[in-house]
């Protein structure tokens, strides 16, 4: 096989330079790109096949957890190795639920970011350490199967548009950001509002934060 291309999907952009020098340190990996957000990772995915993204789960626009699915839309052979701070098996179960390949801890060692991406390409599945002790054979095919998981009847847009209305963006800068007019955004917005039973923004927040859109402090 030859060099593996790797992406890097993270908002913090020292956290990228760092995971850079850690993936270019092995020969046969070579870093082709960098993104900062969801959106952005999906629109570079269309110019790159990369083998391997590292993703965060954490990211502003489209979470990583909806952009598993996507990115595997437009590059279906391409693995996904999440790079988190989430200690959370519910985080974990949702990650493979959508299709991660693996799941890696930002406080794991290089060594194991580097067995993280040779163990996915081999078509294995990969959990840090620190989960994989509590986490069995059975929890993953039930994650894989999404089995325990919290129904959740939004589309992937409406699962946008929500995360992006509890970031306080308006209707006007998530058209432009989706590239969809104002008054689909308008559509989507009702639609999502109905589903979960919200009819204000700060119980809007509350339940993106429930259920990890957001996190408390965005």
């Amino acid at each position: 096989m030859g060099t593996c291309r790797v992406l890097l999907a993270d908002d913090h952009v020292l956290i990228r330079h760092g995971i850079q020098k850690i993936i270019e340190s092995e020969p046969s990996l070579e870093v082709v790109g960098q993104v900062g957000d969801g959106l952005e990772l999906l629109n570079v995915m269309k110019d790159i096949s990369p083998d391997v993204v590292l993703l965060d789960i954490s990211m502003p626009n489209l979470r990583g957890i909806e952009a598993i699915g996507e990115a595997k839309k437009i590059c279906p052979s391409v693995k996904i190795v999440i790079l988190t701070m989430h200690k959370s098996k519910q985080y974990l179960c949702h990650a493979i639920a959508a299709g991660a390949d693996g799941y890696v801890l930002k406080e794991d060692s290089d060594t194991e970011l580097l067995t993280a991406i040779d163990t996915v390409l081999l078509g294995n599945v990969f959990i840090s350490p620190v989960l994989s002790k509590d986490f069995s054979r059975s929890d993953l095919e039930a994650c894989r199967n999404k089995k325990n998981l919290p129904s959740d009847s939004l589309t992937p847009r409406e699962r946008q548009v929500l995360k992006m209305v509890a970031e306080g963006r308006t209707s006007r800068d998530i058209a432009e950001l989706l590239s969809i007019s104002t008054r689909t955004v308008e559509h989507h917005r009702a639609n999502l509002l109905k589903k979960i039973n919200i009819n204000n923004t700060a119980d809007l927040i509350k339940y993106a934060i429930g259920k990890g859109y957001i996190l408390p402090n965005s």
